[in-house]
């Protein structure tokens, strides 16, 4: 039986390494995608090296619709038909009040939580669609589910996920194709790094 395959976003760190590796382990052969090259290289050996898998890394920004298009019409033939997607690319940046806000940490924390997992899906959906198969998981987060105070775009780009977590449930439901989403709440990952920028 063939193996089938997963790509992950955000790979290079915390959730998304960790997904990669437990797919891994389960007999998945893994896309890994994200901005560190680096990070995708020590990823891609550590894989390979533990477990008899193939993979493949991506290197690009997931908030540049260019860049993630041209990603993925170059993925390999024997890569295009992926089973799952891993919509784990996210970030958290800066903690202010709505009103004192910084508008590039907004920009930011946007166009990586909204519109990337939205880029990549597009990217990847028509093939499962094609296929009448396949499985997409959002990560969200408890937040959005619960909104906290200085937490204001934050929230609200995790409350989007969850949105389109649901309506892309209902669309794809025709096609066979399951979406789920996984709402995290506190764990030990880069998440505190990248919101005060290494602080």
């Amino acid at each position: 039986m063939e193996r089938k395959i997963v790509l992950v976003t955000g790979a290079t760190s915390g959730f998304g390494r960790a997904t990669a590796i437990k797919f891994a382990e389960h007999n998945f052969n893994v896309i890994i995608t994200g901005r560190r090259k680096e990070r995708l290289e020590e990823l891609e050996e550590l894989i390979k090296n533990t477990y008899d898998v193939d993979v493949l890394s991506l290197c690009f920004d997931i908030r540049k619709r260019k860049e993630v298009k041209d990603a993925v019409d170059a993925i390999p033939h024997a890569w295009k038909s992926i089973d799952v997607l891993v919509n784990n690319a996210g970030l958290a940046v800066g903690l202010s009040t709505i009103q004192e806000g910084d508008i590039d940490d907004w920009e930011t924390m946007i166009d990586t939580n909204i519109k990337g997992l939205l880029y990549i899906s597009r990217a990847i959906m028509p093939g499962m669609v094609e296929r009448n198969a396949g499985h997409i998981i959002n990560i969200g987060s408890v937040a959005g589910k619960e909104a906290y105070g200085k937490g204001n775009i934050y929230c609200a780009t995790k409350f989007a996920v969850d949105a389109l977590t649901r309506t892309m449930r209902i669309d794809l439901l025709p096609h066979n194709i399951k979406v789920s989403s996984i709402c995290p709440g506190l764990a030990e990952t880069e998440f505190s790094l990248v919101r005060f920028k290494g602080d």
